[in-house]
């Protein structure tokens, strides 16, 4: 094994490290709202900086890989999706930090009537199956599983747009409500995003496996 497969090998053991990190935030985000535990959601708050950290130190790994092994072919690409990859899970950490934060600032427990018109909480387990999805992939080089993802992307997308209906309608019919109302709403707003953000991390997979690039795949069939 060479010096340069040693280090590709450290690389991805990192990527791996760094999806379970933030899913494990993301699952004690969900927890944090279900059971309105302020003290679950200060702990994402605090735990984002080692995401932070481990976002930093893949940075510099791969960028020093680039700049002493020149790598080429399949390598470099699990380099650059390395990158990307590594944005983007910094990116799904930001997410989970911000749904701890509602939490901290909401004064009582949800109500359990905006979990059930709003779907947030099927959110909450659909984004973190395909997250671990996106990190099982990465793993075992399974392109098929990747490009599963961007199905279950959509039904987040689904969801979140029925939430603005339920959402509208509890607002009028509830006024009282309308602070609640408002912070589920900005959480599925996050878990949204969560899926956008694996969906990009989906493509790299296959750009790294298949060397085949689908960002702006949607944009380039419309023109």
């Amino acid at each position: 094994m060479t010096h340069l497969d040693t280090e590709l090998q450290l690389l991805k053991k990192s990527i791996i490290e760094m999806f379970a990190l933030v899913i494990h935030q993301l699952n004690k985000a969900k927890d944090a709202v279900i059971k309105f535990d302020k003290d679950l959601a200060s702990d994402v708050d605090i735990n984002e900086k080692r995401v932070n950290v481990y976002e930093l130190k893949i940075d510099r790994d791969c960028e020093n890989i680039l700049a002493l092994y020149n790598p080429v072919a399949v390598d470099l690409r699990l380099v650059l999706a390395a990158l990307k990859i590594n944005y983007n899970l910094e990116r799904i950490g930001d997410y989970a930090q911000g749904i701890a934060l509602i939490v901290k600032d909401t004064k009582r427990p949800f109500e359990k009537e905006l979990f059930e018109k709003t779907k947030v909480l099927d959110m909450f387990y659909m984004s973190i199956a395909i997250l671990n999805d996106a990190m099982e992939s990465f793993e075992t080089e399974n392109n098929k599983l990747a490009r599963t993802v961007f199905t279950k992307d959509e039904k987040l997308d689904e969801i979140n747009r029925k939430a603005n209906s339920a959402l509208s309608e509890l607002f009028i019919n509830k006024p009282e409500e309308i602070h609640q109302c408002l912070n589920i709403l900005s959480v599925i707003r996050k878990l949204e995003r969560v899926g956008d953000q694996t969906k990009n991390i989906a493509e790299e997979i296959i750009f790294y496996v298949e060397a085949k690039v689908l960002k702006h795949r949607n944009k380039t069939k419309e023109k």
